[in-house]
């Protein structure tokens, strides 16, 4: 029978999703407000093996070969397999092998079950020996120590496919093929392990993890890939990804929608439609696979989405995160310290005590240097270390990897020249060099020695590439970016289960970082503090869209940063107390912990009062505070703007921050979207202080809330 399914986006633009149901498949209830009850499982039926958690159902044809014969958004009714492709492709010493898959499909626009019966295994692929299905194990054994949301490690069931090849020169190389399904979530993660259980060295030049031949988005008679839509009911991301960008989908570099030749029967004439997904690294094309050695892939996340609107489609992301990677909640309120003796740490220390923060960070420009493993500088920050702790406080220092000249020796080396430099950042360090390996060890040794909690990390960028032939940690040009990857990531995994909070510069969360910048550009911090409010806001609205506030950081100038003159900074903090108080609800209101960079949080006791009021606000409300938003109104200085925090989970299931940054008082009533609250037909509101009133929401989930704001100034609600 056919059902309407009516669903609402963050924006209040309804989207109707029309989904063919079957009596015995009901779609599920949305999964971002109501919880999914059904578990994932693993089931044989007939022939075929299924992957099942009540939102995405994923199907494989067990003979003569593993083949994902069906992949299915269950909300959405969506099938998005058009044909069957192997499970994974390896090139050996230059010739590509399949891991599974079956040959035969004459018509690859759709795929009919009565014809997988005569599909064949090609001759040289690499065949199933057995399978097992477990529970899934944690990535990371992640220890949490700071404040957040989410304190479990995400539960679903394991299924892995052995391999092996019928050649004999191939014969002792084992591949293992792992699908990871996720309770709660439409998700899969797909990674593969190859062991070469022989006594020759082989060269891995391309590892593709993932093959789907997917259903089009588009029609396009003519038209190149890059010019035409890739399939939006799939959503991936995998732990490789780096460019500075602090975003994404601009720092993946696995993702590949390519073209397929076998697809005679797609409308496009030259065969051009961007449809078949592969996923592999771009830049490591020649790993040396040691007698005994174990490779792992990357992991390709597969969230499937229901929906084109990008709030939701953001929403969906965050709750990816804060699933399989549950530390990226964690969100410790900090200061970044900029100290020049011991003294100076211990009056920022005691100031958090007296404030409500709960840790330092010693920003750049301090006299913390983590490199140096003397016995004398570990003891006095041991001292430090141990002093905070005392006071229930965190420590923690930043540390530049890149951006900087080693030696001739230790830098990457361009391969363009050979010579150094051809870095992301000009010069840098090679982090497969003696330096590198050395810096990893000394990071590792200052943390174990000092008991440190927090570690920024500027740096390094692993997509710089290295042709040297002398650095330890790798071999030369073709595995440099890869080897220096698993260096890096390594560390950030290691700290992680030690309990350490990373700050990081690019996207690492799925290899244990916690927080990124929310997307800035450094030198509008010496600009005026008029300017920096409105900016300020506008990198929130535009940062948190695809992550959460948790995941982010913004900054805030106590002195002076990148020039400027006085109308940029705050200090002396007591002259500007409405712009530092404006300055943290904007941030602490968005759940973005900001880098308040300078010697002191206060200098007065007016300050101080100030700074604690504001931090008990942000306490009180901590959970929501930290739960995702929906944007109503990006600033623009011409009428307010805001954004309303949503969490059907909890008994505040709303908070609406609203901003006026005009000269002159304003009322305005706003259509504030509460479907993602999951209240259906009231809401009880506050604003502020003020006495709780019960509002009835409308055909579209929404409320009109009626709310004064004073010139250049802040407002809030909560939603119940």
């Amino acid at each position: 029978m056919l059902k309407l399914f009516f669903r609402f986006s963050c924006t209040t633009v309804l989207c109707v999703i029309a989904t063919v149901v079957c009596a015995q498949q009901k779609a599920p209830a949305d999964w971002l407000i109501h919880p999914m009850q059904q578990k994932a499982m693993v089931y044989k039926e007939g022939k075929n093996i299924v992957l099942n958690n009540g939102l995405v159902k994923r199907e494989f044809r067990l003979a003569p070969n593993v083949a994902c014969i069906s992949y299915t958004n269950l909300s959405s009714g969506q099938q998005l397999l058009r044909a069957v492709k192997p499970e994974a492709k390896i090139i050996i010493d230059g010739k590509e092998y399949n891991i599974g898959g079956l040959t035969g499909q004459k018509e690859n626009a759709y795929l009919l079950p009565e014809w997988l019966d005569k599909m064949e295994t090609g001759k040289e692929d690499f065949v199933m020996t057995k399978h097992t299905v477990t529970d899934i194990k944690p990535f990371i054994n992640w220890k949490q120590g700071a404040w957040g949301l989410n304190k479990k490690q995400a539960t679903g069931k394991q299924l892995m496919f052995q391999y092996g090849s019928p050649l004999s020169k191939l014969k002792d190389v084992l591949v293992k093929v792992y699908y990871e399904l996720y309770d709660g979530i439409p998700l899969i993660v797909k990674w593969i392990a190859i062991e070469n259980k022989s006594t020759t060295t082989f060269k891995l030049n391309r590892v593709v993890n993932e093959v789907l031949g997917l259903v089009e988005e588009e029609s396009a008679v003519v038209g190149k890939p890059a010019e035409m839509k890739k399939q939006h009911g799939i959503y991936v991301e995998t732990n490789y990804a780096f460019n500075n960008a602090m975003r994404y989908d601009i720092s993946d570099q696995t993702t590949h929608w390519n073209t397929d030749s076998l697809y005679t029967s797609q409308v496009n004439y030259n065969y051009q439609t961007p449809c078949l997904l592969e996923v592999y690294p771009e830049k490591a094309p020649g790993i040396e696979l040691q007698p005994g050695e174990l490779f792992k892939s990357v992991r390709t996340h597969e969230l499937l989405m229901d929906s084109y609107d990008r709030q939701r489609r953001g929403l969906m992301i965050k709750k990816m995160y804060s699933t399989i990677a549950p530390w990226t909640t964690e969100n410790p309120i900090f200061m970044h310290l900029v100290s020049q003796n011991d003294e100076e740490v211990r009056k920022a220390v005691d100031q958090c005590v007296a404030t409500g923060y709960e840790a330092v960070i010693l920003s750049f420009g301090s006299h913390l240097d983590m490199e140096d493993s003397t016995a004398q500088n570990i003891k006095r920050w041991k001292i430090l270390t141990d002093y905070a702790h005392s006071k229930g406080i965190w420590l923690g220092g930043y540390s530049l990897f890149s951006s900087r000249r080693i030696s001739d020796e230790d830098d990457v080396v361009d391969a363009a020249t050979g010579k150094p430099g051809g870095a992301f950042f000009g010069n840098a360090p090679c982090f497969g060099s003696k330096w590198g390996l050395a810096y990893r060890d000394k990071i590792k040794y200052f943390f174990v020695q000092t008991g440190f909690d927090i570690w920024e990390n500027d740096g390094p960028y692993p997509g710089d590439v290295c042709v040297s032939a002398t650095h330890p940690g790798h071999k030369g040009l073709d595995d440099s970016q890869w080897r220096q990857m698993e260096i890096q990531k390594e560390l950030y995994r290691w700290l992680n289960e030690r309990g350490v909070y990373i700050n990081a510069p690019d996207w690492y969360f799925l290899d244990g970082t916690h927080k990124i910048g929310i997307g800035y550009r450094e030198v509008n911090f010496s600009l005026s503090r008029e300017q920096q409010k409105i900016l300020n806001r506008q990198n929130i609205h535009d940062g948190t869209l695809e992550k959460t506030g948790p995941m982010s950081w913004g900054f805030v100038p106590l002195t002076k940063y990148q020039g400027g003159d006085e109308s940029a900074v705050l200090e002396p903090l007591s002259e500007h107390l409405k712009d530092y108080e404006q300055l943290m609800v904007q941030y602490y209101g968005a759940g973005v912990q900001a880098c308040y960079r300078g010697p002191r949080l206060y200098d007065t006791e007016a300050t101080r009062l100030m700074v604690v009021k504001t931090i008990n606000w942000y306490k009180k409300y901590r959970n929501i505070l930290n739960s995702d938003m929906i944007q109503l109104r990006r600033a623009d200085g011409r009428d307010w703007d805001g954004f309303v925090h949503v969490n059907p989970l909890l008994k505040q299931k709303g908070l609406l921050m609203i901003y006026n940054p005009l000269k002159e008082k304003i009322t305005r009533t706003i259509s504030v979207p509460l479907y993602y609250t999951g209240l259906t037909a009231s809401a009880i509101v506050k604003i502020k202080d003020s006495k709780p009133s019960v509002l009835k929401l409308n055909r579209n989930y929404e409320i009109e809330l009626t709310i004064e704001m004073e010139p250049e100034s802040y407002n809030w609600a909560i939603i119940e």
